[in-house]
């Protein structure tokens, strides 16, 4: 079945046997107390509405039988894959690999680096740790995305100006066609999170399309 998305700044077009869904980094290190973003001295609470729209639309990809990826940033233990200068953001204490209220900050297989529980994957979902912004790096996404015979994806997550927009602008270097609902995205800074947006959907759509879930699930309800 074709889907058609209004979008900005034009209708987006799939199939969805050719579609997946990612979710970009809802975890606890970065929507809870304790966390890596709030080492980094943000206010957390700005991101819990965004948890809400991202159920709805997990729950519809599976409605769907959509290809669903889900990532998780975050290092080794052992700080192998964590350049220096990443190392040095944050107070000393609330660094990467130091020890917080969710374990060691941003360190797989510690609390915080797990995802949100409303949003936990299933068996046959795809779960990448990455140990960058984007999610193409160092990850064997690419990879899956090709056996699945994926070319469109819809993405969603935090943070908008950060992990979403480094992972859609290497997605479209790679010749993905890029759909990211906005409302199921959100930073730290409402500002930054509308500029993003735009700056995605501008000159034509130079990395891909923008929307609402409200018209995804409109779409995809037709």
């Amino acid at each position: 079945m074709v889907w058609r998305v209004k979008a900005k700044p034009s209708t987006y077009q799939c199939d969805e046997q050719s579609t997946a869904l990612i979710m970009i980094d809802m975890q606890r290190d970065f929507l809870e107390p304790g966390g890596f973003g709030e080492a980094l001295g943000n206010d957390v609470s700005t991101l819990r509405p965004v948890i809400a729209v991202c159920k709805d639309l997990l729950e519809l990809a599976r409605e769907s039988n959509l290809t669903i990826v889900h990532t998780r940033e975050g290092h080794l233990p052992d700080l192998s894959d964590l350049p220096e200068t990443k190392r040095n953001r944050g107070e000393p204490g609330q660094k990467i690999g130091d020890l917080g209220p969710l374990g060691r900050i941003l360190i797989r297989g510690s609390s915080g680096h797990s995802l949100m529980p409303e949003l936990a994957p299933e068996k046959h979902e795809y779960v990448i740790d990455k140990p960058g912004k984007g999610a193409f790096f160092a990850t064997d996404l690419h990879g899956i995305l090709e056996r699945e015979r994926v070319t469109s994806l819809i993405l969603a997550g935090v943070t908008t100006e950060v992990c979403v927009h480094s992972t859609v602008r290497e997605a479209n270097d790679r010749g993905y066609d890029c759909l990211v609902i906005g409302d199921a995205c959100g930073s730290y800074f409402p500002d930054f999170h509308s500029v993003a947006l735009k700056m995605i959907s501008a000159q034509g759509g130079i990395f891909g399309k923008v929307t609402n879930f409200l018209e995804f699930s409109r779409a995809v309800s037709e």
